[in-house]
């Protein structure tokens, strides 16, 4: 069962995304308490590969309620964990094509938190124009036919 937490809508408006990868992560435990109540941001989040191992950085999950003087630093940076062919396909694929690694959308997937990471490539601002275009087009066909229907 997979249980949808956050989605990096922003990411999606950026970027290309030409390939996906499921991460699992290291958590403590007042971490995975706060990501199960839905407190999780990854807007700002961005993904380093450092000593080959990959990280996330820049993800808010905020303190957990009920914490005490054990609870987590918010904004700390959080291993993922992938195979290590991936690893180095991710890091050869960000440093010579000019790629970025995101994180894309965060779940429970049967109790765990796994993160979905993408291969992204930046958008240009005509490029972003022409998509906004065709998802206009495609709610007035869509409006159309539902007016047909009735």
């Amino acid at each position: 069962m997979v249980l949808s937490v956050a989605k990096n809508r922003k990411a999606f408006h950026d970027y290309f995304i030409e390939d996906k990868y499921e991460a699992g992560m290291v958590l403590t435990g007042t971490e995975i308490k706060s990501i199960r109540d839905g407190r999780v941001q990854l807007k700002e989040a961005y993904i380093s590969i450092i000593h080959n191992e990959a990280f996330v950085k820049g993800m808010h999950i905020a303190q957990y309620k009920f914490g005490n003087i054990y609870n987590h630093d918010e904004i700390r940076d959080r291993k993922l964990l992938l195979h290590k062919h991936q690893i180095q396909k991710l890091q050869h694929m960000s440093k010579a094509s000019g790629y970025t690694i995101l994180p894309l959308h965060l779940y429970l997937k049967d109790g765990r938190a796994k993160l979905e990471i993408g291969l992204g490539k930046g958008k240009h601002l005509y490029d972003k124009r022409q998509v906004q275009k065709e998802r206009d087009l495609d709610r007035q066909m869509q409006r159309a036919m539902k007016d047909v229907n009735r």
